[in-house]
């Protein structure tokens, strides 16, 4: 009988999300300083980031497999992580109105019976609307997004932040479904869910589906 999956991260989106695949999981938050290296690349740092949250919790998990991700907003070059107040998010909310960024998510597996290990990067570009002064200071006020990067949540029905999506809609939620199935499998975790349907509940089309018959990634969001 295989071990249990730990999931290395205390984010409900996560948790949601892994659920929805039918696997079974225990959570355990992984202690680690998020900040960049020095002249470290956005995707190196997510990648890096997703396998030092994995570790950190294996390390006492003794023979459990375990999962890590981590989510990174770069507009311009520039990594937008957690605000730490609701000044920053505001500036956050206002440095991304109505542009394009890019959000990567990484997610990185390793089992420990298996000896395998396996890390994969999401990029999705993501459109902005173009949200009022007073939409931002009700969703601040709020307080949902202190724990996200980028200040925001796409799935946040009340803001709606987002004009349209290249990539991946779960990707952007921080957990790139597709991504996280390919991840499990390869380290030798049983996934009984599929993903079209666990993306689905999203009420955004599969990027999964769109990719296996060729169609454009591209989504607008209602």
């Amino acid at each position: 009988m295989s071990a249990t999956l730990i999931l290395a991260s205390s984010s409900p989106r996560r948790r949601e999300l892994l659920r929805r695949l039918g696997v079974d999981f225990e959570v355990a938050s992984a202690d680690v300083d998020e900040s960049a290296r020095p002249g470290e690349l956005p995707e190196i740092m997510a990648q890096r980031l997703a396998r030092e949250k994995a570790l950190a919790v294996a390390s006492c998990s003794g023979q459990q497999p375990v999962l890590g991700a981590d989510t990174i907003v770069v507009l311009d070059g520039q990594v937008l992580g957690k605000p730490t107040d609701p000044a920053e998010a505001t500036a956050m909310l206002l440095a991304l109105r109505g542009r394009t960024h890019e959000v990567l998510s990484a997610v990185y597996g390793w089992n420990p019976l298996t000896g395998r290990e396996s890390c994969l990067l999401n990029r999705s570009m993501v459109t902005m609307r173009d949200y009022s002064d007073s939409e931002i200071a009700a969703y601040v006020a709020s307080g949902d997004p202190m724990d996200k990067a980028g200040a925001y949540a796409i799935q946040n029905q009340a803001f709606a932040p987002v004009a349209g999506i290249d990539g991946c809609f779960s990707g952007v939620m921080g957990f790139p479904l597709g991504d996280v199935v390919q991840v499990l499998r390869q380290i030798g975790v049983d996934v009984a869910g599929e993903v079209s349907a666990a993306c689905e509940m999203n009420g955004a089309r599969c990027c999964q589906v769109d990719s296996e018959s060729g169609a454009n990634r591209r989504m607008m969001v209602d």
